[in-house]
């Protein structure tokens, strides 16, 4: 027999997502509806180890949506990563009678709830939550789209000054594992190209590359590269790299880092967050654990958490020959 949900917690863990504030605003929401009570747990596991919680209502999230970070604040806890710890998250969620547990986050925040949920039979429901979108089990992640447009918007603004100087800039993007912002990012922006942690194009290609856009009359040239690239050490040395053995290039290098993460989340990332956590609320209420809500085809469907967990989100492909095509 399904155990009665009468109080559902949500946190929001790992690094920020424009977004989350919209996904905890429709899991409150959401609870609201359907007659249940929610708490909110600041600062992700770590506020559940000091049972640092907050009573939340329909009211309480007001004019949140359009708000970027996430209000329940986020934090790494290496003290939840330990047997004891988790058995002091455990206690204190059963002495706050949460029934389930919704974790907005990446791959660690859901690691860290399911080894909650085998240990101390709480169920947890997982809403990826990630500007990076490599989690297995969904085409989008909450933050996404809003982190390709504030890419989109300062490639724009540098492309600008490249020309104006006829210079070569090698713009560094979010993406340590992934090169989904790198991809699209770059396709987006006309990049002339892409260097993504998924492939491995070599530094001669780049020279040639680079050469051939010369040779055909390009005045300043724009490369894109995830941060997680693997044919440079880091982006200056390549940049370096590229001086030494192109010296007409004036090569500049620009970091966006962690404006990446910020703003107010774009209509889709908050579209996007309701819809998923609409659903996580509901299939809680239907005794479902363990798993988490994604989006393929545009359509809501369930993963089960080690499924996505162990899988690898893959990227397409097709759009590195489209940069070469259109990088003429």
């Amino acid at each position: 027999m399904t155990k009665k949900i009468n109080r559902i917690g949500v946190m929001t863990s790992g690094g920020d997502a424009p977004g989350m504030n919209a996904a905890i605003r429709a899991v409150v929401r959401s609870c609201a509806y359907y007659n249940i009570e929610c708490i909110g747990f600041k600062r992700g596991f770590e506020g559940i180890i000091d049972g640092d919680y907050m009573t939340l209502n329909a009211r309480s999230v007001r004019n949140v949506i359009n708000h970027g970070g996430t209000f329940l604040k986020s934090a790494r806890c290496p003290e939840f990563k330990t047997k004891e710890g988790r058995e002091k998250a455990a206690a204190n969620l059963k002495a706050a009678k949460v029934d389930a547990l919704i974790l907005i986050g990446g791959d660690g925040t859901f690691r860290g709830g399911l080894a909650l949920s085998k240990e101390h039979d709480i169920p947890v429901l997982g809403v990826p939550g990630t500007i990076d979108n490599d989690i297995f089990g969904t085409n989008f992640t909450i933050g996404y789209d809003t982190a390709l447009n504030t890419v989109l918007g300062a490639v724009d603004k540098i492309r600008d000054t490249a020309s104006s100087h006829n210079r070569l800039f090698f713009v560094e993007v979010m993406g340590r594992d992934a090169g989904f912002i790198a991809l699209n990012s770059g396709i987006g922006s006309g990049a002339e190209e892409i260097l993504i942690p998924e492939e491995n194009l070599g530094l001669d290609r780049l020279l040639n590359s680079l050469e051939r856009s010369r040779r055909s009359g390009k005045t300043s040239s724009i490369v894109i590269v995830s941060e997680g690239d693997k044919i440079g050490k880091n982006v200056f040395e390549l940049a370096e790299y590229v001086k030494e053995n192109l010296p007409y290039y004036d090569a500049k290098v620009t970091v966006l880092g962690h404006i990446q993460r910020g703003g107010s989340p774009t209509c889709f990332d908050r579209v996007l967050a309701s819809r998923l956590c609409v659903k996580a609320v509901e299939l809680i209420l239907d005794g479902k654990r363990d798993i988490m809500v994604g989006t393929i085809k545009n359509k809501i469907q369930a993963c089960e958490l080690e499924k996505a967990l162990k899988g690898k989100p893959s990227i397409n492909k097709d759009l590195l020959r489209i940069s070469d095509i259109l990088s003429v």
